[in-house]
């Protein structure tokens, strides 16, 4: 496996290594001790979730209130998604900083997104079906969401037309609203809560 620290911190492409024959390809799609030895802290699966999506769909800015946060391990794991992780931990200097990557079936390629980090993506087929693995369960009440379209975030989403979006992606507040309501996580709860985990690993 290749590992590339993506623009936002705390987030990482992870690159598998295809072994190719007459039958077709295999190869490996996570592993712990690698994972771990990079981010920092083992990644403990606790929840693994699918989207399967028409195309032009979207779907995020996605994050979990800190505590109790919530890391994931997406993969496209048929079609292909725009994946972009934005940075809205309060006191990041690089608050509001984003990265792009495009996953699909051929590559494998899977992007971790630490604790306290946004997440959205624009499927680019039909039955787009992505893979995210927790590191915490659903907790009710803790999700929250960002709008994808903030123009003060202008993300690079390459739409044609208007993108199918729930309702509550379609009406979240603008990052800087979800700011002013105190929902976004605090960078410094982040790294105590980053180093508490390195430390229990």
């Amino acid at each position: 496996m290749e590992f590339r620290q993506l623009a936002v911190p705390h987030a990482v492409k992870v690159i598998p290594r295809h072994i190719r024959d007459a039958r077709g390809c295999f190869y490996e799609q996570f592993r712990r001790q690698e994972l771990a030895a990079v981010v920092g802290h083992p990644f403990t699966l606790a929840q693994v979730n699918h989207s399967v999506s028409r195309r032009g769909t979207l779907r995020g800015i996605h994050s979990v209130l800190t505590p109790p946060g919530q890391a994931k391990f997406v993969t496209c794991l048929r079609g292909a998604i725009l994946d972009i992780v934005v940075d809205i931990r309060v006191g990041s200097p690089t608050f509001g900083v984003y990265d792009v990557t495009v996953l699909d079936d051929r590559s494998g390629a899977a992007v971790y997104v630490a604790e306290g980090l946004g997440h959205a993506f624009l499927a680019l087929t039909d039955q787009a079906c992505v893979s995210y693995l927790c590191s915490t369960p659903y907790v009710p009440g803790t999700p929250f969401e960002i709008d994808p379209l903030d123009p003060e975030l202008n993300l690079p989403w390459p739409l044609r037309g208007e993108p199918l979006m729930s309702e509550k992606d379609r009406n979240a507040p603008s990052l800087a609203e979800a700011k002013e309501r105190g929902l976004l996580p605090d960078y410094q709860d982040c790294l105590k809560l980053y180093e508490k985990l390195r430390s229990a690993g």
